[in-house]
């Protein structure tokens, strides 16, 4: 399996285990030129703007480990972007799902 089609696989994983949490996805994989967005969920009206990180195994680290200080300014970036083309003016915040082989964290970032 290339990782395109497991970081893809792990996005469907990631968007069940949300739905499965009372989570209604809103989009998958939205994209600018300038940006994306793995997963736009929403629950109790606010808006989530999930990075899905997925790691075969944590020998090398968990996938959350891998968001970086520039990757979490590139997620800022990304719901900038999604707030002002869909005119959101409710709550939203950032989210991470790592998925370290059969592990799935869902963890908020602030």
């Amino acid at each position: 399996m290339t990782n395109y089609a497991a970081g893809h696989d792990a996005e469907k994983t990631a968007a069940d285990y949300l739905r499965r949490h009372g989570y209604k996805i809103l989009e998958l994989n939205w994209r600018t030129k300038y940006c994306e967005i793995d997963i736009v969920a929403q629950k109790s009206g606010i808006v989530y703007l999930v990075e899905v990180k997925y790691r075969r195994s944590i020998a090398y680290g968990s996938g959350l480990e891998y968001i970086t200080p520039k990757k979490l300014q590139q997620m800022k970036f990304a719901a900038e972007m999604w707030v002002n083309h869909k005119n959101w003016t409710k709550d939203y915040r950032l989210a991470a799902i790592g998925i370290d082989g059969s592990v799935i964290e869902l963890v908020y970032i602030d």
